[in-house]
């Protein structure tokens, strides 16, 4: 079989479990959707974020890319972040990076791989920032883990400087804001770090709205 029908075959499967299950499991969700979270997660395929969370189609809003990065010129990921806020009305935004990251790991390296370099460089930037403690990780293993949390928490941090999540804070106080961990070796999820609405970021990203002083 060519790889690829599986896939469809896998499809119907999935279909008529869902209907044996609830006759309206898919009508129920086609007007709207209600998503109380939005998941920021890497694109690795050994990351589901669904099954993962066991959650169901209409929960999660999901936003993934190389090694879940928050960067405020990707407007691919700002327009995903800003639709879930401001239209959606999220209430939590989770960042969730995962153990044996491959984006982490070829950032650890100088090897030029092209355009991605580029993507890559961000994460550069994070071993950089926290450099003193990592090279003092004397274990190559423990330093690599080290670097996925210490990625989730400045892209969580990166999320608290966006000028519509402070409004959102302002005006709704929400959403708040999780890193997380999944470990891929276990299965489990492991909360690294939270910030509450209105925790915000050091003065200089703060902003000033129209209707303030």
């Amino acid at each position: 079989m060519v790889s690829y029908k599986r896939l469809l075959l896998n499809n119907k499967a999935f279909v008529q479990d869902k209907l044996n299950f609830r006759e309206d499991y898919f009508t129920r969700m086609v007007d709207e959707q209600h998503p109380d979270f939005l998941w920021i997660g890497c694109s690795d395929s050994r990351v589901p974020a669904n099954e993962v969370t066991g959650t169901e189609p209409g929960e999660l809003f999901v936003h993934r890319n190389v090694a879940n990065l928050v960067i405020h010129t990707d407007f691919n990921m700002l327009s995903v972040l800003q639709y879930a806020v401001d239209v959606l009305g999220v209430h939590h935004v989770i960042v969730c990076g995962h153990y044996g990251c491959g984006g982490i790991k070829t950032a650890l390296g100088r090897r030029d791989l092209g355009l991605i370099n580029k993507w890559l460089r961000h994460i550069k930037d994070v071993f950089r920032l926290h450099e003193k403690e990592l090279t003092s990780i004397a274990d190559e293993n423990v330093r690599f883990d080290r670097l996925v949390e210490l990625n989730v928490i400045e892209q969580v941090k990166h999320l608290a400087e966006i000028s519509f999540v402070q409004k959102a804070w302002r005006t709704d106080n929400r959403p708040t804001l999780h890193g997380w961990i999944y470990d891929i070796h276990t299965g489990y999820l492991k909360e690294l770090v939270k910030i509450e609405p209105g925790d915000y970021p050091d003065d200089i990203y703060m902003y000033r709205f129209d209707n303030e002083e």
